[in-house]
């Protein structure tokens, strides 16, 4: 789970935001075209998904061409795994007392921990075949130069061999 909240900063406190400090947000997996948010000329909002793969995501904020150009400055808070749920409202909401408050922030922590693992251990054991494909690789290579080396080192003796038959030196 990933959660993000952002919000245009306003440059004169205690006045409203101008209507130029609008700003276009998109939250995508990196270096890829679709799209898991997509806001357009707002001023703050949030977001949250579940991200189907591990890897890098971009929050990507632009801002309409303004005349003249000014800055804006943008609060931004991305919160990813267990620390995107927002338990102060499950606390409220629910009635829920501190103690089985804890608990079910501990539990899902162990959820998350124990996903991890998994995803470890899948990672291992891919490493693992990786790992004995190469050795057999290098062994038949290792074995191939060998070839390589006695049948150069074959014909150079019977090469030299031939060659000082000729000259009358054996």
């Amino acid at each position: 789970m990933t959660a993000g909240h952002y919000s245009v900063v306003n440059p004169n406190e205690g006045q409203p935001l101008p209507e130029s400090h609008r700003i276009t947000v998109k939250v995508t997996r990196f270096y890829e075209e679709n799209y898991y948010h997509l806001s357009e000329n707002v001023q703050s909002g949030q977001f949250a998904f579940q991200a189907v793969e591990a890897g890098d995501y971009l929050a990507c904020f632009t801002a309409v061409e303004h005349q003249p150009q000014v800055k804006i400055s943008v609060e931004f808070d991305w919160k990813p795994g267990v620390a995107a749920k927002d338990w102060s409202n499950v606390a409220k909401k629910g009635s829920v007392d501190a103690m089985e408050y804890e608990l079910k922030k501990l539990a899902d922590m162990i959820t998350l921990i124990h996903e991890e693992m998994f995803y470890l251990r899948e990672r291992e054991r891919e490493m693992q075949e990786l790992n004995k494909l190469t050795s057999s690789r290098i062994a038949w290579l290792s074995l191939l130069s060998l070839f390589i080396c006695l049948s150069v080192t074959g014909i150079q003796v019977w090469h030299l061999k031939s060659f000082f038959e000729k000259k009358k030196l054996i």
